[in-house]
Parts: structure tokens; C-alpha cells; sequence
């Protein structure tokens, strides 16, 4: 593509490079000049226009980035996303629905350094999405890029051809919540009250599309608890205690090692979301939740949630990568802080 200043005579067919003043109208960066559009240049006193006009091989912006943007989702059902027309060169991937942004993250990022002018942003991997959200964007910068770099973009897009990005969607339908309560009431440690916390993970499980099929209040001994356990028929099985679940032998994972399960992981490198544990039972999954999930902020358990309710895999490797960008937030309210003047060891740490 040649890119530059031109004169008038020569800017017919060429690309306006940058808009124009006409004198009270103005003439549009990205338009292909014509001869009408030449002579309302030269009528409000221009000689010369910044240009760009694509050379043999070159392929149109709009085209490029369509051409990428179906290579990337040659399926969109099937990907669970929708494609915008091109315009300015870019087209942008939208969720069709709930669901986990699953990428190819290789594949992406040798795409990105084919050439600097064909570009794509993607959220992060495993991203939980609305309907509506945008899981990346195609952009081609300049107005043209050379066929032999879309063509070599768009084969490492197909990836093993299925499409480098996706998003998974709910599979799982409900899940049976269960608390644990100790001393005829919850612990003084859950400050916001049971009835927050439960509104809290329905709200997580509707954003999923998934529904709260049953809370189940039991007391805070091993026993109970797996009886409760063994007993839910829901699809997924969330345990909130009412003491924090400080150790792979605590009541939580116990319990569900008595229901017949298997804890598969104790506690993430995720803050806040440190005392979370994760396993199975008769083949449903089984999440103890920790105590920071009483609230709707961000917390370590819904990157699992979300990725559960979605039929993906979450494996003990899998949560100990999360700890790479999973400091999330620090809270100045905690009663134990990060870093500072120490404080007494709160009654129980809500992690």
C-alpha cells in the first residue's frame, strides 16, 4: 500500500487518508475519492490530500478484517458468538449468551505478529460473558494490508479447524446450595448475614443461567453435611460453611470424602478466594465456597464457578495457574490487612 500526500489530479480512486474541512461539511477519512468528492476539495481550496491507494495483492480493510474475523469463528453458532458487519476495519466477536471465552492463546498471539497492521484483542482466557459482551475485536489499522499477511493470519486463526475462539456455554442447570450452621446459627465470621450471602449465589447462578434448586441449612459437623451432600440431586453441589474451611482434613472436604467423593483440590492461589476447595461426587461436581463469596464482588470462586457450569475441566493444575493476575482486590475493611501494621487474628479469615 503507498501512503502519502498527492496532488488533486492524482486522488481519484485513492483513499482519503484523514477528513477533510469543505467548509462546513466535512469529507470523511476512509472514503474511496471520487471525482465528485476531487472537485469539492479543490472548490474549498485544497491542492493536495494524504492518501492511501492499495497496490496489486493488497486487500481492502473492511475485507481483510471479515475475511480474519471468519477465520477466527468459521461456525459462529456453533461458536456461540456473532460476527458486526466490517466497518473501518474492524469486526467485532459478541457472546450470543452466557458463557466462558475459551481461546487459543498460541494460536492468537502468532496471529498478532504476523504483521503490525492486522491485529486482534480478546478479553482474558476463561472470561466469563453476558449476552452482548464482546469477546474480541478484529482491527485491520491501515486502510489496506497485503494479501500473502492475511493469508498467513487467517491459517493460523483456523488454528486445527475449529475456530480459535469460542465461547462455551452453560451445560450444567441447577445447583442444590448447602450451609452449614454452628451453634443453631451462622458464625458471627459471615458479617453480611445468610440471607445476603445466599442472594449473592443465586445472583452467580443466574448470570450463568443456572438456578438455585435448594438451600439446604444443616449444622456444622461432618456428619450432616455429607448426609446433605450425598442426598442433593442437583447437577452441581455448592457448600458454604459457617466457620471458614481452614484445612484439607476440615469439616467441609471430610464431609464430602464420607459422601463417597473426592476433594481434588484444597485452597487457590486467588485472593480473595484462598479457602476454596473442589471435588466431585456420583460424578457432579462439588465446590466449597469461600466465605468472600457472601459477597458479589470478584472473588477466586467464580472463575471456577463459571468454568464448571460450562462443562469445562477444572483441574488442581488449572487453579494453581489462576494465581498469575489473581491478586483482584484489596479490601481496606478486612481485619487482617496485607501489609501494614499487624492486627489480631480475626475469629475466622474469610477467605
Amino acid at each position: 500500500m503507498k501512503f502519502g500526500p498527492v496532488p488533486l489530479a492524482d486522488a481519484t480512486g485513492a483513499i482519503l487518508a484523514h477528513s477533510v474541512d469543505l467548509g462546513g461539511k466535512r469529507l470523511r477519512k476512509g472514503v474511496m475519492l471520487e471525482a465528485g468528492h476531487v472537485a469539492a476539495l479543490a472548490a474549498a481550496g485544497h491542492a493536495r490530500v494524504i492518501v492511501a491507494r492499495l497496490e496489486a495483492g493488497d486487500v481492502h480493510e473492511d475485507a481483510a478484517a471479515a475475511a480474519l474475523a471468519a477465520a477466527l469463528v468459521p461456525n459462529p453458532g456453533a461458536a456461540g458468538l456473532r460476527l458486526t458487519a466490517p466497518f473501518t476495519g474492524r469486526v467485532n466477536l459478541i457472546a450470543e449468551g452466557p458463557g466462558v471465552a475459551v481461546l487459543d492463546v498460541p494460536a492468537l498471539t502468532a496471529l498478532n505478529a504476523v504483521a503490525p497492521m492486522i491485529t486482534l484483542a480478546t478479553v482474558p482466557p476463561f472470561q466469563q460473558m453476558a449476552r452482548g459482551g464482546m469477546v474480541a475485536t478484529v482491527k485491520i489499522i491501515s486502510y489496506g494490508v497485503a494479501g500473502a499477511d492475511l493469508d498467513q493470519a487467517c491459517a493460523l486463526a483456523r488454528g486445527a479447524g475449529a475456530g480459535t475462539i469460542r465461547l462455551a456455554r452453560p451445560v450444567l442447570r441447577g445447583a442444590t446450595l448447602i450451609v452449614t450452621e454452628i451453634g443453631g446459627g451462622l458464625d458471627s465470621t459471615e458479617a453480611t448475614g445468610p440471607d445476603k450471602g445466599r442472594t449473592a449465589i443465586m445472583a452467580r447462578l443466574t448470570a450463568l443461567g443456572m438456578a438455585l434448586d435448594a438451600v439446604v441449612a444443616v449444622p456444622h459437623r461432618m456428619q450432616e453435611l455429607a448426609q446433605a451432600i450425598a442426598a442433593a440431586d442437583s447437577d452441581m453441589v455448592l457448600i458454604l460453611t459457617g466457620s471458614a474451611t481452614s484445612d484439607i482434613d476440615d469439616v467441609g472436604p471430610s464431609a464430602l470424602r464420607l459422601a463417597g467423593g473426592q476433594v481434588d483440590r484444597f485452597g487457590m492461589p486467588v485472593d480473595p478466594g484462598n479457602l476454596l476447595f473442589l471435588g466431585h461426587c456420583d460424578g457432579r461436581p462439588v465446590l466449597g465456597l469461600p466465605g468472600c463469596a457472601r459477597s458479589p464482588a470478584l472473588n477466586g470462586a467464580d472463575w471456577v464457578l463459571s468454568r464448571l457450569a460450562c462443562g469445562l475441566t477444572v483441574s488442581a493444575q488449572d487453579i494453581a495457574g489462576m494465581g498469575i493476575g489473581g491478586l483482584l482486590k484489596e479490601i481496606p475493611s478486612r481485619p487482617m490487612p496485607r501489609a501494614g501494621r499487624k492486627a489480631a487474628t480475626p475469629a475466622g479469615d474469610q477467605d
